[in-house]
């Protein structure tokens, strides 16, 4: 059997939402969230995105999927999905493939799961199917207006007693979120409707993200249900190094008149980088300030610390050398502007809530907790996820 490859189209334009595609929700970008989720997923084997932007293309690459720049001509506001699935799948990189299937993931449904789209390649294991689609179950009493501009009831006779909801055939709507196809059924036809569809049922999370408000209702429902979309955005991770002031503090001074300083930090995270130490992932502190504190919370974590080093980058690319680690390896967590450069060069790259601008837009995921209020212990329990008990730094994951 081919290879089943997972394409997300991803446009730069966007007249709605300009950048729309790059914005975040629980902190990471919507086609890093798709990615994440097809990379999670048993059934696909290869992921790509395709885009005209070249900061979606890099946004793409750093969450794990393969690249493939759109041409101009199939990247205006008329141009359809189905016609950057096509030139996805004439692309040399995913012939070699031999793709037998097909799955189209929209960045815009930001909650769609792994679970899902294995159930949609699934689908097309059964005789006479060629493609599958999310769907939601929908109890929703339609209207249309007729010649005269009087509302006429589609799904429902409005003319007869109102029946229950609960009474009505069972009906589902379109999510909008994925699609699988048989390649060869794909090709022929055109379009992602190939043969008789199977309709994979599924949550309905949260609405398409088409406008402002969409985009302010699925950000209120990540904070709700948590801001992390995968796991696997950790799965290569192999170290953790972290910022201190406004990471591992509140990014407060108190001065006493005699001119010593305190600062605050969370006993919390003193238990989550005990666990990821233990667990056998080396920590490291590398902090610009030059300040005994920093050195007593280090020694009190019993974690190495690199204090008054200006050149962050330069210290952490020597630091990864003597670990044998590569900067891919290595999470990283600022809050500042000084934090940026280590936050792009790295596999993953994080910050508080309560970071600076700079820094949210440098992160690859954007933490619930803020600096020195369980912000560590955060990345620490998240990175246990995907780091076994008793793994070494730099080996084979």
């Amino acid at each position: 059997m081919g290879a089943t490859v997972a394409v997300i189209p991803a446009r730069g334009g966007s007249k709605g939402i300009p950048g729309k595609n790059l914005a975040k929700v629980g902190g990471v970008p919507l086609v890093g969230r798709a990615v994440a989720a097809a990379r999670a997923a048993a059934r696909i084997d290869h992921v790509f995105v395709s885009s005209d932007d070249a900061a979606i293309l890099a946004c793409a690459r750093k969450h794990g999927a393969g690249a493939i720049e759109r041409p101009a001509e199939i990247a205006g506001d008329t141009a359809s999905s189905e016609s950057a699935l096509l030139d996805a799948l004439d692309r040399p990189e995913i012939q070699a493939l031999d793709p037998e299937r097909v799955v189209m993931i929209q960045c815009t449904s930001p909650f769609t799961r792994a679970e899902e789209l294995d159930a949609l390649v699934a689908a097309l294991d059964r005789e006479g199917v060629d493609c599958a689609l999310t769907v939601a179950e929908d109890h929703g009493f339609l209207w249309i207006r007729d010649e005269s501009e009087t509302g006429v009831g589609v799904n429902h006779d409005h003319r007869a007693p109102r029946q229950r909801r609960q009474d009505l055939s069972p009906q589902y709507r379109e999510t909008g979120a994925a699609y699988a196809m048989d390649v060869a059924a794909f090709r022929a036809a055109g379009t992602r409707f190939c043969g008789d569809p199977a309709l994979v049922e599924t949550a309905a999370a949260a609405p398409e993200i088409d406008t402002r408000r969409d985009l302010e209702v699925v950000r209120a429902i990540a904070a709700q249900i948590g801001a992390h979309p995968q796991k696997n955005l950790a799965k290569n991770i192999a170290a953790l190094v972290t910022d201190f002031d406004g990471v591992h503090t509140d990014d407060r001074v108190i001065v006493d008149q005699a001119g010593h300083e305190a600062v605050r930090c969370s006993r919390s995270d003193g238990m989550g980088v005990e666990r990821l130490r233990e667990a056998g992932m080396p920590i490291l502190i590398l902090s610009k300030e030059t300040n005994s504190v920093v050195a007593r919370r280090a020694q009190k974590l019993r974690v190495p610390v690199l204090h008054g080093e200006n050149d962050k980058l330069g210290t952490l690319r020597q630091w990864a050398k003597k670990q044998a680690l590569t900067l891919d390896q290595i999470c990283f967590v600022g809050n500042d502007v000084n934090d940026v450069a280590c936050m792009q060069a790295v596999g993953l790259s994080v910050a508080p809530s309560d970071a600076r601008p700079e820094a949210h837009r440098a992160a690859d995921l954007v933490l619930r907790a803020t600096g020195g209020n369980g912000a560590v212990r955060e990345i620490c329990e998240y990175l246990l996820l995907s780091f076994p008990a008793g793994k070494k730094s730099g080996e084979a994951r």
